[in-house]
């Protein structure tokens, strides 16, 4: 989506209650280092600059901070030597972050998993004095099969290999929790678990761990699959999805990313 209708689509958001919006971004060029990411002049620090403009503080922009879509080969961080670096891909989203923060950005969400990088995204905020932006720590993340129609969209899927080896395996738990606490201790102003249903456990138990405020991302394949069976006359799709959001908040999420976010305030699920 381009910024005009963005800017159309957001005004009609605005107008059935919805305050908040994520921005994911597509270059126009991919390139093994992810260059665009940090260019001020990428569609998304002009995507924030375009909405604060217009909307101001009634709307809070939310940005994604993350290298797969910025690179060639679809990784999430940058490749040297045939593996993941993990230093110098925080140091592309530190720079990431902090060009989303000169534009204009209420909140940075790191969705990469590269190690340590909230506290690095974290003090390099501070030291350019943008104490008041927000960080959205993708604290809880697995890998599997949940992201595909977004990747599709995004055109983000890995050119070669997984994502195993960085974002973190379903079938442990400890380690999830243990990241979550870490990043709250780095530096991070929310916590994400993501997807949110096969994890409605994690999200229990992280709630009593921590004060700090949980985000859950009910993500493309969760959406989808009701759309689709819906389509097929399988299921009442307005239901199940209520029932989805519902599931995830009684979970313990304060706040829920979801693709449904128009139609439950539009159709007054909630209300």
């Amino acid at each position: 989506m381009s910024i005009e209708p963005l800017l159309v689509q957001i005004e009609k958001d605005l107008k059935v209650g919805l305050r908040t919006v994520l921005l994911f971004g597509i270059p126009e060029e991919k390139t093994p280092n992810g260059l665009s990411s940090k260019n001020s002049n990428d569609v998304i620090p002009k995507a924030i600059r375009a909405l604060k403009k217009n909307f101001g503080a009634d709307l809070i922009v939310m940005s994604d901070i993350c290298l797969c879509a910025y690179t060639d080969h679809g990784h999430c961080g940058l490749i040297v030597d045939s593996i993941i670096h993990n230093r110098s891909s925080v140091e592309a989203l530190v720079a990431m972050a902090l060009n989303h923060a000169e534009a204009g950005v209420d909140i940075v969400a790191p969705s990469d998993m590269m190690d340590f990088r909230i506290g690095a995204i974290r003090h390099n905020l501070d030291k350019n004095n943008f104490e008041d932006v927000s960080v959205l720590s993708y604290a809880i993340k697995h890998a599997g099969a949940y992201y595909g129609p977004f990747r599709d969209a995004a055109g983000s899927s890995p050119k070669f290999g997984d994502r195993k080896s960085y974002q973190m395996d379903p079938r442990n738990t400890r380690e999830g929790l243990r990241d979550a606490l870490q990043d709250a201790e780095e530096g991070a102003d929310f916590l994400m678990i993501k997807p949110a249903l096969p994890n409605l456990d994690l999200i229990s138990k992280l709630r009593e761990m921590t004060l700090a405020p949980l985000f859950a991302y009910h993500v493309s394949s969760e959406y989808s699959s009701v759309k689709a069976a819906d389509a097929r006359g399988w299921v009442s799709g307005d239901q199940l999805m209520r029932e989805h959001l519902i599931s995830i908040k009684r979970a313990g999420a304060d706040v829920i990313v979801s693709y449904a976010a128009r139609e439950a305030l539009a159709k007054g699920w909630f209300s």
